[in-house]
């Protein structure tokens, strides 16, 4: 089993970046099976109907979510209706949806399940380790992908270690860079601390420079606003399977620029 995993995507810009290029990813690397993170695929924070749609026609087999999952409130109206969207497994407002899914590819299973960490979030959630533990308990063996939204880089370490060979694959979202730190853990599950953003390139993780300068340096109250330049970037991860083991034989990143071009 092949998965191409697409980190954030960030707004339009995002959206586009990814339609352009998703069907020439999946043939180039044999792709069986595509998930992205689309927590940020409305104007830069939650995601609307017509965006989730918008994906899922373009190929994108299911979206997971993160802290801003409830930003838009038009997500209240359509998430129970939405069979390939996840939402974090561990929020205690719940909002519909499930934190995990099973897929079937090929008479295949694969379980996705989406995780909010704790370090440096505002989110009001369960622990966890102990969410991962008790869904584990209760679920059969499968192919299972894990999608840790979180900030901290020990946080998502440390979860993946605890969960090695449990799960096939935790792979990080949340800070919209793609680090270099992909690998197999010991006992063959997948990681990397995040798979990085699908978005403005040349702005500061997908918003303007000028406001996020502003807030971040000179606390200023300017509101993000998303950067719609013409040059993007697409970061993804691919992972391959073994169908049997459930375990992991590989993991690579995808780090493309475009010089330029930004349709629709």
């Amino acid at each position: 089993m092949r998965i191409l995993f697409f980190g954030d995507i960030v707004g339009r810009n995002g959206r586009q970046v990814v339609k352009r290029h998703l069907q020439e990813l999946v043939d180039k690397h044999r792709i069986d099976f595509v998930i992205a993170n689309g927590e940020n695929a409305t104007h830069g924070k939650g995601l609307i109907e017509k965006h989730y749609d918008e994906l899922i026609e373009a190929g994108i087999d299911v979206i997971t979510l993160g802290n801003h999952y409830a930003r838009k409130s038009d997500i209240l109206r359509f998430i129970d209706e939405a069979a390939c969207l996840v939402r974090p497994l561990n929020i205690l407002h719940l909002i519909g949806g499930s934190g995990s899914r099973v897929f079937e590819v090929n008479n295949v299973k694969i379980r996705v399940t989406n995780i909010l960490g704790t370090a440096f979030m505002l989110e009001n959630v369960n622990h966890p380790y102990q969410a991962l533990k008790d869904l584990l308990s209760e679920v059969e063996d499968e192919i299972h992908i894990v999608d840790f939204h979180g900030e901290a880089t020990a946080e998502k370490m440390a979860f993946a270690y605890a969960f090695d060979g449990l799960v096939s694959a935790v792979v990080g979202t949340h800070t919209h860079v793609q680090t270099r730190d992909y690998r197999l853990l010991p006992n063959q599950t997948a990681y990397i601390s995040d798979i990085g953003m699908c978005g403005a390139y040349n702005g500061v993780i997908g918003f303007r420079k000028e406001e996020v300068i502003n807030r971040t340096l000179f606390g200023s109250k300017d509101v993000f606003q998303l950067d719609e330049g013409d040059q993007s970037l697409l970061s993804a991860i691919v992972i391959e399977i073994d169908d049997v083991s459930k375990k992991a034989r590989d993991i690579f990143p995808i780090y493309l620029i475009e010089s330029g071009r930004n349709d629709g």
